[in-house]
């Protein structure tokens, strides 16, 4: 998609840059000290339980709210002291939003870009342009309020995209969408991931934020649990130096988890149709063959042992479970070094 502007960004920051981020509603703490940062072309993935805190974030990150303590600096510019620069270098596409009556998807483009000051054949032009991008321009005749789900989510994308924002904030960009929508969703944020657009992405959905991100932030209760890159998160070996390994064998699969309750370094993660998802406390690769060895020894039918990647699922589960049990609040995140 063709780029339309220049607007001024502080590029020797951070694109993004939160500072101990406070707010409040009342006695509830919504963020409790949140702090952060996402350089530049970089793709970050918010990840927490509802009423975690993202929202909340965004919005301050959008201008949309105040914080009640600390900073968020979006290219630069500070977003109590100068909103209407942030605005001009941000794209907001909300979890949801209102679709106009009687108001066709062409007429609700050219809306919202007079309402941003384009003009005459600048207007016409980048219109056209983002409708193109988004794949609305089949659409321009259809009613905003009489389209699917999907077509409804690239219309509020359309909208944010059409100042050419240099950094994108998207809430749940894929709630609610079928695996079609989905696919196509994913497309267009890689193609402005490769154009160099900075993108903060909030999803329950994270297996595709694995796909899609280059690191992962985990909110939790208002406060910053996590951010590093995804891959880190989903690898098979676990910080505790285990391993996850699925299993299946022919016959009952109550033979193996019979098997593996006795023996030893062995827990059982998840008993499925056909075996195991098994935790091993090792992960060299020499113990987890003796391991196979054991199970051919002791007579079980196996017809599959791999090492698997660590689903975002469990990642997320299993970091909620430690901060449940009273483990001690992790130390102050650092963001992940660009390559």
């Amino acid at each position: 998609m063709p780029t339309t502007s220049t607007h001024e960004m502080d590029r020797a920051q951070p694109a993004v840059l939160v500072e101990e981020l406070h707010r409040n509603f009342g006695d509830l703490k919504a963020v409790d000290g949140v702090s952060f940062s996402i350089d530049h072309g970089r793709v970050t993935g918010f990840v927490g339980a509802n009423g975690a805190g993202k929202t909340t974030t965004m919005r301050i990150m959008a201008t949309l709210d105040s914080p009640g303590r600390g900073s968020v600096r979006i290219g630069g510019h500070n977003v109590v002291h100068h909103p209407s620069k942030v605005r001009r270098l941000l794209g907001w596409m909300p979890d949801s939003f209102g679709a106009y009556e009687n108001m066709t998807v062409l007429e609700y483009m050219d809306f919202y870009a007079r309402a941003l000051g384009f003009k005459g054949v600048e207007r016409a032009r980048r219109v056209q342009e983002v409708m193109e991008f988004t794949d609305l321009a089949p659409l321009a005749s259809r009613m905003c309020d009489k389209m699917s789900k999907g077509q409804t989510q690239r219309l509020c994308l359309g909208r944010a995209l059409l100042h050419d924002p240099q950094i994108l904030i998207l809430d749940e960009p894929a709630a609610g969408l079928d695996p079609k929508a989905r696919v196509e969703l994913k497309n267009l944020i890689r193609i402005l991931a490769q154009e160099g657009k900075t993108i903060l992405i909030s999803s329950h959905i994270l297996s595709e934020l694995a796909e899609m991100c280059d690191s992962l932030l985990f909110i939790d209760k208002g406060r910053i649990v996590h951010h590093g890159d995804a891959e880190s998160m989903i690898r098979g070996t676990e910080s505790a130096g285990a391993t996850l390994v699925n299993v299946q064998v022919a016959g009952d699969p109550a033979l193996l988890h019979q098997w593996a309750l006795t023996a030893p370094l062995i827990q059982i993660v998840e008993e499925t149709k056909r075996g195991a998802r098994l935790r091993i406390q090792a992960e060299d690769e020499a113990t987890l063959a003796g391991v196979l060895r054991r199970m051919i020894q002791d007579g079980l039918p196996v017809l599959d042992y791999h090492r698997e990647e660590r689903r975002l699922e469990d990642a997320f589960i299993d970091m909620l479970g430690r901060l449940d049990s009273g483990a001690p609040p992790p130390p102050p995140p650092l963001p992940p070094t660009t390559a």
